[in-house]
């Protein structure tokens, strides 16, 4: 069985470009460890984008103020601008969805300043 532990690096991609997939979680929380090889399963499924993983305990200063009451909670954007922030069922299928529906619109509205202040955070950390 596929460790959890190990997600595929992801190399780093230029602020504005590529989508990401970034699970907000807590190593706590028995369905953030059971979504987990779901979640590494779409990030080998899916090259072309950038999936991370954040424990939102252990690195606090990422998620900042924002209060994260379900989980799994995904935050997905397309490089440049937080599209989604929200919980989601811990369904491998129910993020294709969401990512084939997100990349498939058109670009536009974001979802909203405290998502795009998470992912701005998370962007710089993971691309240093």
């Amino acid at each position: 069985m596929h460790s959890p532990a190990a997600l595929p690096e992801s190399p780093p991609v230029a602020p504005g470009s590529g989508w990401w997939a970034v699970c907000l979680c807590a190593n706590w929380c028995g369905t953030c460890r059971d979504y987990r090889p779901l979640f590494d399963e779409l990030a080998r499924a899916h090259p072309q984008m950038r999936f991370e993983w954040v424990d939102i305990e252990d690195e606090a200063d990422l998620a900042g103020d924002l209060d994260v009451e379900t989980f799994p909670t995904l935050l997905i954007a397309d490089g440049a601008t937080a599209r989604f922030l929200g919980p989601l069922l811990p369904q491998a299928p129910v993020l294709a969805r969401l990512l084939a529906s997100l990349q498939a619109a058109t670009p536009g509205g974001g979802a909203g300043a405290e998502a795009q202040a998470v992912f701005e955070r998370v962007r710089a950390a993971r691309s240093a």
